[in-house]
């Protein structure tokens, strides 16, 4: 469940709002939860609701509407193709289906050896970099072509190997 440390984590983003603006720390607290446990549960959903003082449904509105919250399990390396009208028109959706070849899984699962998510994305707000991906929801690779992807793959599982 939630740990001590994380409800002191929590604490010290609801403390940069006022009193009455707490819920305003509902991404934050999410994002704790998520880095702290992989993923954000819905019993995770409910102790957010509990400290910002709000309804669960709100925060699960907040978890359900930004991809970058997990609403299950991922692989160790989450990789979010963005398949947008502007990186469609430049390669995204063959970005996609060169990973889904390369990592035998289809958009939305991940690799039997838990070390692959792949998933679609909406804008990542990189269009002239196009094709763009994510990786863990914060490193930015841009202008992936098929060699680059099969690069990048192959670095992930060598350092997942080291």
């Amino acid at each position: 469940m939630i740990s001590e440390s994380t409800k002191a984590r929590f604490a010290r983003e609801v403390a940069k709002f006022p009193a009455e603006q707490k819920q305003s720390a509902v991404m934050a607290c999410l994002s704790i939860v998520q880095q702290e446990q992989g993923w954000v549960s819905p019993d995770s959903e409910l102790v957010v609701a509990e400290v910002l003082g709000m309804p669960v449904m709100a925060v699960h509105e907040v978890t359900t509407f930004y991809n970058m919250y997990n609403q299950k399990p991922v692989g160790k390396f989450k990789l979010n193709v963005c398949t947008n009208l502007p990186c469609q028109l430049r390669g995204g959706a063959q970005a996609l289906a060169h990973l889904e070849h390369k990592l035998g899984v289809h958009a939305g699962e991940t690799t039997a050896d838990g070390l692959f998510t792949l998933q679609p994305s909406e804008c990542q707000g990189a269009c002239a970099d196009a094709p763009v991906l994510l990786v863990n929801d914060r490193h930015m690779c841009s202008f992936m072509s098929h060699e680059k992807l099969d690069q990048l793959v192959d670095s992930l599982k060598k350092a997942e190997a080291a």
